[in-house]
């Protein structure tokens, strides 16, 4: 098992890139969506993330509630520099709640759904969702500035 200190590491690595990717996309890019079936903004996806460390990472985990509107956050828009402060914010508050967790025991407050036995099979979750939002905000990016052929 890797350390807490490693871990944040590489969740702050996703974070501050995908908040360096909206920034660089400036408010007119970071709100449009690709013309493909289903796709979000590169303002929605950074939100999404957000509200997906602090659900899992605080509220499933420690049991703390921090309150989310995931459907909104599908549909969030706003000035990409306020983005850029709660991400930041976020990634302090994601240190707190990593520092908080116990890896080897149970979440305090798991959905039923969930197969997550452990926080640190949930902490695990929350850089798989990190990993993979990264990709398509990446893609996202390359497709808003230059399109698809």
């Amino acid at each position: 098992m890797i350390d807490k200190d490693t871990y944040l590491r590489f969740c702050d690595e996703a974070l501050v890139a995908m908040r360096d990717i909206v920034v660089d996309l400036g408010d007119d890019l970071a709100h449009r969506r690709p013309d493909l079936p289903g796709a979000n903004s590169p303002f929605a996806i950074l939100t999404h993330c957000l509200g997906m460390c602090a659900a899992w990472a605080s509220t499933t985990n420690l049991g703390v509630v921090v309150p989310r509107d995931r459907p909104g956050e599908f549909t969030a828009t706003g000035a990409v520099g306020d983005l850029a402060i709660e991400t930041d914010r976020l990634r302090r508050s994601l240190s707190e709640w990593v520092g908080a967790s116990d890896v080897g025991a149970p979440p305090v407050n798991p959905d039923p759904r969930d197969e997550y036995a452990t926080q640190g099979e949930v902490l695990l979750h929350v850089y798989e969702e990190l990993a993979q939002h990264r990709g398509q905000l990446e893609l996202t990016r390359d497709v808003l500035r230059h399109g698809v052929d």
